[in-house]
């Protein structure tokens, strides 16, 4: 147990820089989510139609 918690610790120290802020990221990410529900609904009937 206390070589895991030692391995996270020396893990946690070597972490890298996001490239955006967090509440730009989270933007992003929602955007894409928006995006792709918005595929689905155009989508929607497809299937009845055949």
């Amino acid at each position: 147990m206390h070589a895991a918690l030692r391995l996270a610790e020396t893990a946690a120290e070597h972490t890298t820089k996001l490239p955006f802020s967090p509440e730009v990221t989270g933007a992003l990410v929602f955007g894409g989510l928006v995006a792709l529900l918005l595929v689905a609904y155009a989508f929607r009937s497809v299937g009845t139609r055949h």
